[in-house]
């Protein structure tokens, strides 16, 4: 209120507000869905995405690639590796209670739940199951599912452990109504986070397997899972392949989210040991129909091969105006020689991202300086200024003072002067924190020869590897890369088992909840979790809880700022680069809609097969 000189006016108001406050909450109107801000972008009446044929014909077999090796049809064990197609979130087998959009950043719609509803203090939501939802064996999805889903989630996987902190208690409220009560009030993003939910049978769960055994949802299994989702396992080769079968009866085929969706009648995901093998079989063409491009070597000078040139294959770049994924080498902090911040500073300042960019991606990336890279969380340039800076203020002397008076900056490598510069600049800060260079090798405070092993996981990681280990080494320091397979790289990163590694994460346009699971102290030693680098910061622990709590956008905007430019000058990690569009390539009997959303880039499943147009001979 802004009746400047009305005392009276201001008194009654906040007496009213007292009284509203001291009300119980009253649960709004039902919602199809919703979205953290702007507008939703379809109402209660869209038939399909924008992006979609919904008259799109079904059937063939779409032929995918995953690398390394599986031993498990549970995705959500902390142990093993689950095959592809299933996903924390269900993947193809099981549905959600609701659909994360796939044209509009932080936007749900009805899925397992038609809609759902949440009183204005964000105490609690409620969701109304769809009462044609069921599960493959024709069993009805209820609210006993979906509060044993959330209840045997929370308590073995660590992901839902954090995502879902705040929620204490999840109870049948009607027929088909779950209500999940929260701890907290004004947490805009819990009502709607709980749709990510993925329902489990909860008979399917409790009972007897073939062997005459109950089933543990906490252990790795052979068994083909009971699910809900467009896709059934169909058949499987432990370790090697996995085919997926659309279900022709799926219960939400006619939902919006799906109409002109999933059409392929099976997808079958054939396992390789490398990445040069993977795109050996994409070039031949029958066992892998399409390209996600991540090398720009390739994107630039490789698809030259004959099936471009007939025209069998099409190569294409899709625009994006998502966030862009945070890539970089992770220090493993818990590890005591990259426990000093100017350890990992001047390990940043060796790093020569130009002359990288030139000589191995053709000029095609853009430095990552970010780790909410893209758009307006990203923490602006020079100095905080605004609501940052009164956030950081708060902080000052439980932060280092850089953080408020100096602008982050990574080096820039554009003259032979700038090698120069910034190798005094890393010998400066490792004298600073006790370290002595001398006969050409660096030595840490104990005397002991300081040295370093990037874990890598593949022929990508060991291209970007070898020159790193070359900038490092002009400061003496003996790096080695040690490469292991999938399955192997996975155990260590579960284990915290790395000094240094090359990881990717990415971010919405929404932070909240998830940001516990890669920031906070909680995460930093629990086995599974995305502290990948083992942060133990107060500080940090009380921007998450704050960003999660953030009570309107223009707050969480300036508390994300605050966060990112701690994460920076904290040097957690080598920030690496970013591509601005999706590289995407693919054999012709793959078709798509006349347009992809620019928040995806591309859909997969809105394209089709037509089987008489296949590769060339």
């Amino acid at each position: 209120m802004r009746l400047a000189g009305k005392i009276f006016s201001i008194v009654a108001a906040a007496m009213w507000i007292a009284i509203a406050l001291a009300l119980p909450a009253v649960a709004q109107e039902w919602r199809h869905g919703s979205t953290l801000f702007g507008e939703l972008k379809y109402g209660s009446d869209f038939a399909h995405y924008d992006h979609v044929n919904p008259d799109a014909p079904k059937g063939g077999t779409l032929n995918e690639d995953a690398q390394g090796s599986f031993d498990s049809l549970n995705p959500f064990i902390v142990r093993g590796r689950p095959a592809a197609g299933l996903t924390y979130t269900g993947g193809l087998l099981y549905d959600t209670l609701m659909e994360q959009s796939v044209d509009q950043p932080s936007a749900s719609y009805g899925l397992v739940a038609e809609a759902f509803r949440y009183p204005d203090d964000f105490s609690s939501a409620t969701y109304r199951i769809n009462p044609k939802a069921r599960f493959h064996d024709g069993t009805p999805i209820t609210p006993e599912d979906v509060i044993w889903s959330l209840e045997t989630l929370k308590e073995f996987q660590p992901l839902y452990t954090q995502y879902y902190h705040n929620v204490v208690k999840a109870e049948k409220t009607g027929d088909n109504e779950v209500t999940f009560t929260f701890d907290v009030k004004g947490n805009r993003e819990l009502p709607q986070i709980i749709g990510d939910l993925p329902v489990l049978p909860k008979h399917w769960w409790e009972g007897t397997g073939p062997d005459g055994k109950k089933r543990d949802i906490t252990q790795p299994t052979s068994e083909i899972p009971l699910g809900s989702g467009p896709y059934r396992i169909a058949d499987v080769d432990m370790g090697k392949s996995i085919t997926w079968e659309r279900v022709p009866d799926y219960w939400g085929a006619d939902l919006p989210v799906r109409v002109g969706r999933y059409n392929f009648d099976r997808i079958r995901y054939t396992y390789f040991l490398d990445e040069n093998a993977i795109w050996e079989a994409f070039k031949k063409g029958g066992v892998i129909d399409t390209r996600n491009e991540n090398v720009s070597r390739r994107w630039a000078t490789e698809y030259d091969f004959p099936a471009i040139k007939r025209g069998d294959v099409i190569k294409k770049a899709f625009p994006t105006n998502s966030p862009e994924p945070f890539q970089g080498y992770f220090f493993n902090l818990r590890n005591p020689k990259f426990q000093d911040p100017r350890v990992r500073k001047a390990l940043t300042l060796l790093f020569d991202f130009e002359s990288m960019n030139k000589n191995l991606f053709y000029g095609l990336y853009t430095r990552t300086d970010s780790y909410f890279e893209g758009g307006e969380l990203q923490a602006p340039p020079g100095k905080p200024t605004g609501r940052e800076k009164e956030i950081l203020e708060e902080y000052r002397g439980r932060i280092a003072d850089e953080v408020i008076d100096e602008p982050f900056t990574l080096p820039v490598y554009d003259t032979p002067a700038a090698t120069r510069k910034y190798q005094r600049e890393a010998l400066k800060l490792f004298k600073e924190a006790g370290y002595t260079f001398k006969g050409g090798k660096m030595y840490d405070p104990e005397g002991k020869p300081f040295t370093i092993e990037i874990l890598s996981k593949g022929a990508t990681d060991e291209r970007i590897g070898i020159p790193t280990v070359q900038y490092f080494s002009k400061l003496g320091i003996d790096t080695t890369i040690r490469t292991v397979d999938t399955a192997q790289y996975k155990n260590r990163l579960d284990d915290f088992d790395f000094e240094m590694t090359t990881m990717i994460t990415a971010q919405s346009l929404s932070p909240g909840n998830e940001q516990r699971e890669y920031w906070t102290s909680a995460a930093a030693d629990k086995q599974g979790a995305r502290n990948y680098s083992g942060i133990k910061d107060p500080v940090i622990d009380e921007l998450v809880e704050r960003i999660i709590h953030a009570p309107n956008r223009e707050e969480l905007v300036a508390l994300t700022h605050a966060l990112d430019r701690i994460l920076l000058h904290g040097y957690y990690a080598i920030p690496m680069w970013h591509n601005p569009d999706v590289w995407f390539a693919w054999w012709k009997k793959l078709k798509f809609p006349p347009t992809q959303p620019e928040y995806s880039g591309v859909d997969l499943f809105s394209l089709w097969i037509d089987e008489t147009d296949q590769k060339g001979e």
